[in-house]
């Protein structure tokens, strides 16, 4: 997967927009980041509950590891050029369903 296939892939999913987050490129749901990708496009940051995380990582560790946030399990951090569509496109979804309105939530 390249840079511009994990934008995409955030990008795709309903009202998502990608905003500056420090030096991060950012991907919002009403307003909330669900998914981050690092300025040099190496990394996308995708925000799961912490037992999901630890699960994607261990099924994928060539591509993926635990993404800490202090102390704390925030997310899953892949490598944008070890994983594939099929890997990163399940992750995003979740962490978008955790942040969209419920309005806009599509089915699990």
């Amino acid at each position: 997967m390249t840079p511009a296939d994990a934008r995409r892939l955030a990008l795709s999913l309903p009202a998502a927009e990608e905003l500056p987050h420090f030096e991060l490129a950012s991907f919002r749901v009403g307003g909330k980041i669900f998914a981050c990708l690092t300025p040099d496009g190496a990394e996308l940051r995708v925000f799961v509950e912490p037992d999901r995380a630890l699960t994607i990582t261990s099924e994928n560790p060539g591509c993926a590891r635990v993404l800490h946030w202090g102390q704390k399990v925030a997310g899953v951090a892949f490598s944008t050029h070890d994983t594939s569509e099929s890997i990163a496109l399940p992750a995003l979804q979740e962490s978008w369903r955790r942040r969209a309105p419920k309005r806009l939530r599509l089915p699990a």
